[in-house]
């Protein structure tokens, strides 16, 4: 044990180096794999389309379809059952073996999540790309720190690492990859993981530009910056957001009881309901089906009145419901922002039509909608912002963004809503079958900063209450680091290193997170 201790310590002092160059080849194996994964969701949707087209008018292809759609069902459900942890997003699976809360096994999750995600798509569910790319990716990270034989300390950085290059590839969005790895993953800045979750998004990004292009996701102008006189109505659209994210917060997890208490239905049957309702919209709605990039793409050309904006709004608010809450391998992220622009498509039609708007503006609520409704579900604001404008190349709405997202935030937090993926991981964790990772000896170097307010700031190393099973080896202040001692004062900002087994990680986090986070300035 102790020269376990002793080279994690010296590995430590040339850390951040060494993630740099190990962020670097996680950012390409992770990007390759996404890669991979988008071509192959590209031609999902084509194929399902011509499949629709041929089947169209003849009851005998039409049944066909159906039985192909069952047969899908089962074999996603296998897939399920043979690696419980592809179901849903994967974002609360990353969240909780960060917090060492799941041991999820890479060489199972990638192929089980790959396959499964593109069935799921081939069939038509209304799930997104980007919770599976980000476990793809962080799962590709977590491969080659097995392969290379790196502590549990560097797994976490290489987790990070490939959770960035996955959202990076899969939406041309590089510093939304590295500040949701920051603000929604790691939970930190230190300089160390934000080096390397650059190199790894930067490398992934190159990669996906390289076969799709620097063109933004989405395509429709802007074409004038939103006069200040609006911004009463930002303020209206901000609380609106934060409301309905409340509610889809509550509503998604409601679903998701509902088909967990229905014992008698085991996986496989759960997940014939969605495929099943897939092959019915398919025929009488196809552009609902999938992620919904064709529905923003007529939001955005001014194709939609006001109640088809609605109708489209609620039809596709309860389809993407029914397939998330199945516990099918897909995420909530690239739905919840077509959800969000048709939110905002509908209260700038509704503004336009009585309240004064003018109409070349529709677009900038659609946009403006899109980052406050990611907030108020996810809440993660930083990231919201910074991947609404890089997914329109629009930096023009920096200020109006940033606006409606804080209002939104504060309009959840008031409603006491949890933020989505935190209550999915909850969820996850009362289920059966999830094993809590065993010790094997290894230790686990982790950071926390020292926030304003906190218990920490402004005392004595001494005069804290630590948590029993942990070490703290180092404190860094600035470019500066020393060693802790009794009469160290701490102070804001700080950077604090701890040292901890591997079977305390998730106590002392969750001690160390409450000892060094914010509770007033009056502290």
């Amino acid at each position: 044990m102790n020269n376990n201790t002793e080279n994690t310590l010296k590995r430590a002092e040339k850390l951040q180096i060494i993630l740099i160059g190990e962020g670097i080849l996680v950012g390409a194996a992770g990007g390759f794999v996404v890669l991979l994964y988008r071509i192959l969701l590209e031609y999902a949707s084509v194929w399902l389309y011509a499949i629709l087209d041929f089947a169209e008018g003849s009851p005998l292809r039409i049944a066909g379809w159906f039985a192909v759609l069952l047969l899908l069902a089962v074999i996603v459900g296998k897939l399920v059952v043979w690696e419980p942890l592809i179901s849903g997003s994967g974002i609360p699976q990353l969240e909780g073996e960060m917090a060492g809360q799941l041991d999820q096994v890479w060489w199972k999750v990638l192929p089980a999540k790959f396959a499964g995600g593109f069935l799921c798509l081939l069939g038509g569910m209304s799930l997104g790309r980007e919770g599976p790319s980000i476990q793809l990716g962080a799962m590709a990270g977590k491969g080659i720190s097995n392969l290379l034989d790196r502590g549990k300390t560097e797994e976490r950085f290489l987790l990070t690492c490939g959770a960035s290059a996955g959202l990076s590839a899969a939406f041309h969005a590089p510093l939304a990859g590295v500040m949701f790895s920051l603000e929604e993953v790691h939970k930190n800045f230190s300089v160390s993981v934000l080096l390397s979750v650059m190199a790894a998004s930067l490398s992934a990004d190159y990669l996906s530009s390289t076969i799709f292009g620097m063109k933004s996701v989405f395509q429709f102008n802007i074409i004038q910056i939103l006069p200040q006189s609006y911004y009463w109505m930002i303020l209206i659209l901000g609380v609106l957001l934060g409301v309905l994210g409340a509610f889809y917060n509550w509503f998604t997890l409601k679903v998701q009881s509902l088909y967990n208490s229905a014992k008698h239905l085991n996986t496989t049957a759960k997940l014939m309901i969605p495929f099943l309702c897939a092959g019915v919209l398919g025929f009488l709605a196809p552009d609902y089906l999938g992620s919904g990039h064709n529905l923003i793409d007529q939001l955005t050309s001014g194709k939609l009145l006001l109640h088809m904006i609605l109708i489209t709004l609620v039809c596709k608010f309860v389809f993407s419901a029914v397939c998330f809450g199945s516990g099918a391998p897909g995420g909530i992220f690239f739905p919840l922002l077509v959800l969000g622009a048709f939110i905002g498509g509908a209260f700038a039609t509704f503004s336009v039509n009585y309240l004064g708007l003018d109409s070349i503006y529709v677009n900038n609520f659609v946009v403006l909608a899109m980052a406050g409704y990611f907030t108020a579900i996810v809440r993660a604001p930083l990231t919201g912002i910074i991947l609404i404008f890089e997914m329109t190349g629009s930096v023009q709405q920096l200020l109006s963004l940033s606006v409606v997202s804080i209002v939104a935030y504060v309009t959840a937090t008031l409603l006491r809503s949890k933020p989505i993926y935190e209550s999915l991981l909850e969820r996850l964790l009362e289920k059966k079958g999830i094993i809590l990772p065993k010790s094997h000896g290894k230790k686990i170097l982790k950071e926390f900063v020292v926030a304003h307010g906190s218990d920490a700031a402004g005392k004595l190393i001494k005069e804290v209450e630590w948590p029993r099973r942990c070490l703290l080896v180092s404190v860094q202040r600035g470019g500066e680091e020393f060693i802790p001692k009794g009469k160290t004062r701490l102070l804001a900002s700080d950077l604090l290193v701890t040292l901890t087994d591997e079977r305390d990680c998730a106590s002392v986090y969750k001690e160390m997170e409450d000892i060094c986070r914010f509770k007033g300035f009056w502290k």
